[in-house]
């Protein structure tokens, strides 16, 4: 079994993540490391009890940096013990991503061992939304009109990346949402691997701030994807 380390950004977590911590040692992940992305003081305590816990390594930012920037931040930290590791999964830290979600990739890394593998949410879900269906349809067709491969989900958060990927992720334009994107392009540039993995529903929870781990705003991603193709091809090189 390949030793998986689990990448969680987070910013101002509810304390449900130090359950969901738990539970993801459970499976066959290795480590976890989170990255406090300079939340609020007041869940100060929350990362103090994820300190406690065996196998879980909290980095954090002075401030607020953005998603994009703590993926960075982690793959850096783990790069410089690569040989200790075989790959990383990205998690959301706002229960947007089911253990069973989550299992499924960690199985699927078996079949696809190399480049990234992307969880791919059902947007025909209960919660998804007349919005969310067709914003996700329109963006995944914007991404291929662009870059002429069909990617079904383009902003899931929950991905497995092989460890030797993360020298050039680390290089990867964009330090918010736009880095979910970023990387995709830059994989196909590099013709890196990208495989899809349907997952369960989409589950999208009222009153949180799951935008930080996955933007369901279609035209802010699809200009985000436009200005990022505009741009001079050596910015993401």
């Amino acid at each position: 079994m390949k030793n998986i380390a689990a990448i969680i950004p987070a910013f101002n977590p509810q304390q449900s993540l130090i359950t969901y911590v738990h539970q993801l040692l459970a499976t066959t992940i290795t480590q976890i490391i989170i990255v406090n992305d300079g939340s609020d003081q007041k869940y100060a305590g929350i990362f103090e009890e994820l300190k406690k816990i065996d196998s879980c390594r909290v980095l954090e930012h002075d401030h607020n940096i953005g998603k994009g920037a703590s993926l960075k931040t982690a793959f850096s930290y783990i790069w410089a013990q690569k040989g200790l590791l075989q790959g990383v999964i990205t998690v959301g830290a706002h229960s947007q991503h089911t253990l069973q979600d989550v299992k499924l990739v960690l199985t699927m890394t078996k079949v696809f061992s190399e480049g990234i593998v992307l969880g791919v949410r059902n947007f025909h879900s209960s919660d998804s939304t007349f919005f969310s269906y067709w914003g996700n349809r329109a963006t995944s067709l914007f991404f291929e009109l662009l870059y002429h491969r069909k990617l079904m989900d383009t902003q899931t958060g929950l991905r497995f990346i092989s460890i030797n990927e993360l020298p050039w992720l680390m290089k990867v334009k964009g330090e918010r949402f736009d880095y979910d994107t970023n990387m995709l392009v830059v994989a196909l540039k590099k013709k890196c691997p990208i495989f899809e993995v349907e997952i369960g529903q989409l589950r999208i929870k009222k009153n949180t701030i799951l935008q930080y781990d996955e933007i369901t705003n279609a035209s802010t991603i699809i200009a985000k994807m436009l200005m990022n193709y505009l741009k001079p091809r050596k910015n993401n090189k």
